[in-house]
Parts: structure tokens; C-alpha cells; sequence
């Protein structure tokens, strides 16, 4: 059983490295973000600013 598990982790190294030889063909394209994905990572990270405010507001004293 570790023998198998042993040729087959040897195996899976092998296609890596034969697929990262071929760096000059890319497997997939990279798409570029809609703008409703773009809206919705600045909303995330607005509502995150926004969080971290009034929590720092909360803790100092008045």
C-alpha cells in the first residue's frame, strides 16, 4: 500500500513538473472582472472600513 501510495505521489510530481515546462501555453485565459464584481469588492471593502471605524469609535472613551 505505500509503495502505491509512494508511485503514485512520484506520478503526480512528474505531470506537474511536465506541465510547468510548458509555461508558454497557459492552461485557461484569465478573464477580466465585471463591472458588477468590481461593485461588489468595493462595497465589501467600504463596508469593512466602516466596520473597523466604529468599532475603533466604540473603544474610545468619550
Amino acid at each position: 500500500m505505500k509503495n502505491e501510495l509512494g508511485n503514485l505521489v512520484e506520478s503526480i510530481k512528474s505531470k506537474v513538473r511536465s506541465l510547468n515546462l510548458k509555461k508558454g501555453k497557459k492552461p485557461y485565459i484569465k478573464m477580466d472582472k465585471s463591472a458588477s464584481v468590481k461593485v461588489e469588492i468595493r462595497s465589501r471593502k467600504a463596508r469593512k472600513l466602516i466596520e473597523k471605524t466604529l468599532k475603533a469609535a466604540d473603544t474610545h472613551p468619550r
